[in-house]
């Protein structure tokens, strides 16, 4: 499986390996831990989804402004590699600052500027994809980026759960455990992201302008309007926009949801460890089917089980329930994100990555802000959990209807 990789496709994927510890810490411990700042502060379970929502929405809509900029500009030759460095290392150092953070507020400015800085780095790895492997690859490499993504950030998350929930046993204070688990993953994000750093280099490019910065402005415009004349990835976009928007969203505010319910933060830290775990089969598994199946049809099967998991989580109230969720998701959480990956390499001109990644951000991770801030939104003037989750349903209605436009466009 591993060994028949290139060694540009492995360092690729190993960064998946590193990133994704960020963002595991970020959908299960790190809501847990602003759950017990925001507590010493009085606020209600509420207020608490609501806030973390608002938050979440925040780093991603910076990224929707940014993030096509920064990917059009990484489009010239030797700026890729440089401004993908810049963001690892940004990233793994607020990430590890958050560590000593002990105000809710203070907390939520740095996991905003850090979870967009993530996503910053996200745009630019997704758009090395083409440069690192053929196009008769993409989709098995892309789902193994996730798959291997998701069973590799166990790691540090099972060594940093042990700390957290034996902090007595050991002798140190909870607040120093979470220092210690924040310091793990930062550490992990870094290292892992040395391999693709060293032997990295750009095969697709834009030469390089006087004004390069002036002119990505530009190019980012006619992209824009070149997008809109393109249907097919115009109509991909758009459903892209509203499914991922879901998906995305039911990752970041899982473990938010489950705390403000009032299920036991153990047990829901141990079943999203279980969803990464069932991911890394999956994602293998759809992998493998994208060799034998239209990829468009696979997609198709994953927004449609979405859907369904959505409309489960409005009824959510035990934890049994919590985790027979959580099961749903890993199924199908790898196959969706690395075969819309893949695909959208497949429809979009090779040497024009980073800024189409960068519209791609901004209807996925940028449109993300749309489904944190509707639960967060529907939560607060409901007074109901359960009918703010349920709203994300709507997303992925609209998802499927623009794909399947998608599928009969040529």
């Amino acid at each position: 499986m591993f060994t028949k990789l290139t060694k540009s496709e492995k360092d690729w994927i190993l960064y998946d390996v590193g990133n994704s510890a960020f963002i595991l810490l970020v959908s299960t411990i790190m809501p847990l831990y602003f759950n017990s700042l925001a507590e010493k502060d009085g606020l209600s379970s509420v207020s608490y989804l609501a806030y973390w929502g608002y938050a979440a929405s925040a780093a991603t809509l910076c990224v929707a402004f940014l993030g096509p900029v920064i990917g059009t500009i990484t489009d010239f030759k030797g700026f890729k590699k440089p401004i993908f460095f810049i963001s690892v290392l940004a990233g793994s150092i607020l990430c590890f600052l958050m560590g000593f953070i002990s105000h809710w507020l203070m907390f939520l400015i740095f996991f905003i500027i850090a979870k967009a800085v993530y996503s910053s780095s996200i745009i630019f790895y997704d758009s090395m994809l083409g440069d690192i492997t053929t196009e008769e690859r993409l989709d098995s490499v892309s789902s193994l980026g996730y798959a291997w993504g998701y069973i590799g950030s166990c790691i540090p998350f099972v060594i940093s759960l042990g700390v957290i929930l034996n902090a007595k046993k050991i002798g140190i204070s909870g607040g120093l455990a979470m220092t210690i688990a924040f310091t793990i993953t930062a550490i992990w994000w870094f290292v892992f992201s040395l391999p693709l750093l060293k032997t990295y280099k750009q095969t697709h490019y834009i030469e390089n302008t006087k004004n390069a910065i002036a002119d990505s402005f530009k190019r980012l415009g006619n992209t824009l309007k070149n997008a809109t004349k393109h249907k097919k990835i115009f109509l991909f976009l758009i459903s892209f926009f509203f499914y991922i928007d879901g998906v995305y969203t039911i990752i970041d505010l899982a473990t938010a949801y489950g705390t403000a319910l009032g299920l036991d933060s153990t047990s829901l830290l141990l079943a999203l460890l279980l969803t990464q775990v069932v991911a890394f089969p999956a994602a293998l598994t759809f992998g493998r089917l994208a060799q034998k199946f239209d990829t468009t049809r696979l997609i198709l099967i994953c927004i449609f089980a979405y859907l369904g998991i959505a409309i489960f989580a409005i009824f959510l109230d035990t934890q049994v329930e919590f985790w027979i969720l959580a099961v749903c998701v890993g199924l199908f959480q790898g196959g969706i994100q690395a075969l819309s990956r893949s695909y959208f390499t497949k429809i979009i001109p090779a040497e024009q990555s980073g800024e189409y990644f960068g519209l791609m951000d901004i209807c996925g991770k940028g449109a993300a802000f749309l489904g944190t801030a509707s639960v967060s939104l529907v939560s607060q003037v409901t007074g109901s959990i359960s009918a703010g989750v349920g709203s994300i349903a709507i997303f992925f209605l609209l998802g499927i209807f623009f794909f399947i436009k998608t599928i009969k466009t040529k």
